[in-house]
């Protein structure tokens, strides 16, 4: 079995206290108001100057941030030219246990760019407990880098925290960061609310409105599952841009390295009730990059009726994500339901330059998972847009995770490219992510998936299973009206008995089918409908694995 490491990350939550570690993504989140800080301004120095000025370009989209842009991928360019170093690591006596860092609150009256007009505010996380590398942060204004400085001042907790082993804090004891929030008039025009995080490695997180923080996205992935292990990339240093004026996209430049590659990321981030960010990236490889992953996703799925049994939970759901989505370039819309199975499982969709791909929380009722503190009704789903051609080949990556616990993140999906990248070759790449409800285009794929439920035939043969696929759709399919034809594939084992139904108490249509697997261990399972010979709806496919 692959050995699987991931490394630690942190997404800011009002209401959630996750701890995810050992095969999975360790993360916390803490009870608390932003932050704001006092900060020391600093023009751009000579070098700073020269490099920014023999910099190749690196704008993607002309925005008019070329200049930070040049200076970040030419920071990174040179960076890759240079045998890899760790950031220093906190030791024991200056970081956080688990207990002291939830005591560690923020001020937000000291937030940057407290009640400016274009209502964005900036908020800055400490290091301690799993955070213990720092990064380092500016702000850009105009022409002027401007680095951002803390102290003990900024953080009212901190004293508290720390006990009489560490010794006293001073007010003005600079305190190192390791991530930061960016606040705006998310959910109404005259309160900041968060929008997107960034701490631990390359992580990062974004809400749309009316959300509560749920999977993570990355900068990068290198060696997902690989039996040598992972490599983590690590964001070491942010530029966020001074927006101008009110609703304009956020802009933050990030410095990417590791012991494979350093790279120059920039991200616009528009929020509403999608919240949309553009990612533009550059890498610079030190070695060769054969098993990479692009628009990296972080998710967790517990508890689902695909997994009766599994665990045992009061709540009939318990997930961060329902469903790998995938739409072709073909046209082909692809439902891929999320499982918690016994067993390490790796599942690749091989296609060209595809439209769309993301982990999908699709179900949106209480009722579902009745979870008072959680409300993983609320969790967004991200959608990835792709650009350019490291798009062009390659394949849809799902990595399923056995977990025990909902603070495990246990679900992984990125783009894997099949072309090799090379030490000395300069790669960019770009895509847009929405943070949102669902798949944009969910209802041209005519009837879509909303439910996948599994359980006994209750036939002769004791490991004859049925399962149970609802769909729903934009239109309604009334008494009389012709339904599309549905047809079961399998890899192993034998599909019998399949059926399609309108379902009068949702307007959409109901298939089930039952699958005997005799001998086997895993199948393929693949449920298409069709109409006319055409696609009718969404393309479900499950890796049945026993011991489901």
């Amino acid at each position: 079995m692959p050995v699987f490491n991931c490394a630690s990350a942190f997404s800011g939550s009002a209401n959630a206290v996750r701890r995810r570690g050992s095969l999975v993504l360790l993360a916390f989140a803490v009870a608390t108001a932003a932050t704001t800080f006092d900060f020391s301004l600093k023009a751009a120095s000579a070098e700073d100057v020269a490099i920014l000025r023999k910099a190749a370009p690196s704008d993607h989209d002309g925005s008019g941030s070329g200049d930070i842009g040049r200076f970040v991928h030419e920071i990174a360019r040179k960076r890759s030219l240079t045998e890899y170093q760790a950031p220093p690591v906190a030791n024991k006596d200056n970081g956080l246990d688990y207990d002291d860092y939830k005591k560690v609150n923020f001020d937000p009256t000291r937030a940057v760019w407290k009640d400016e007009a274009h209502g964005y505010e900036l908020h800055p996380l400490p290091m301690g407990w799993l955070f213990k590398r720092g990064i380092d942060i500016s702000v850009v204004e105009g022409a002027e880098r401007l680095p951002l400085q803390f102290s003990a001042l900024d953080f009212p907790g901190l004293a508290e925290a720390r006990t009489a082993e560490r010794g006293a804090v001073a007010n003005d004891q600079p305190v190192a960061i390791s991530g930061f929030r960016l606040n705006g008039p998310l959910n109404s025009p005259d309160k900041a609310d968060e929008i997107i995080v960034f701490q631990g490695a390359s992580y990062f997180r974004a809400l749309a409105k009316g959300q509560t923080y749920g999977l993570s996205a990355r900068g990068l992935a290198i060696a997902t599952a690989s039996p040598a292990g992972e490599e983590f990339p690590e964001f070491t240093s942010f530029w966020v841009e001074k927006p101008s004026e009110p609703g304009e996209p956020i802009v933050i430049h990030a410095l990417l390295d590791s012991p494979s590659v350093a790279g120059a990321y920039r991200f616009a981030v528009r929020s509403g009730n999608e919240t949309v960010v553009r990612v533009d990236a550059t890498l610079f490889p030190r070695k060769p990059l054969d098993n990479v992953g692009l628009a990296p996703l972080t998710s967790m799925n517990l508890v689902s009726p695909l997994t009766p049994g599994r665990i045992i939970d009061f709540r009939p759901r318990v997930h961060d994500s329902q469903g790998l989505a995938i739409h072709n370039a073909n046209g082909e819309h692809v439902w891929r339901p999320l499982s918690n199975p016994r067993t390490l499982q790796i599942s690749s969709f091989q296609g060209s330059s595809p439209k769309g791909f993301g982990l999908i929380q699709r179900e949106r009722e209480f009722a579902s998972y009745e979870d008072l503190e959680a409300r993983y009704e609320r969790r967004p789903s991200v959608w990835i847009e792709p650009e350019g051609k490291l798009f062009e080949n390659g394949e849809v990556v799902l990595v399923e995770i056995p977990s025990e616990k909902e603070w495990h993140d246990n679900i992984v999906a990125f783009w894997r490219p099949r072309t090799r990248i090379e030490p000395g070759q300069t790669t960019t790449f770009s895509y847009t992510m929405r943070w949102r409800a669902d798949v944009p285009e969910v209802e041209q794929a005519g009837l879509f998936v909303s439910q996948s439920r599994l359980g006994s035939a209750h036939a002769e043969d004791e490991d004859s299973l049925r399962f149970v696929i609802d769909y729903a759709a934009g239109r309604t399919f009334s008494e009389g009206a012709e339904l599309p034809e549905a047809s079961v594939e399998s890899s192993a084992g034998k599909v019998g008995k399949v059926t399609l139904q309108r379902n009068p108490e949702t307007g959409g249509a109901r298939a089930s089918f039952v699958f005997e697997p005799g001998g086997s261990d895993a199948s393929e399972l693949r449920l298409i409908l069709t109409e006319d010979g055409r696609p009718a709806g969404e393309t479900w496919l499950y890796r049945w694995t026993r011991g489901e």
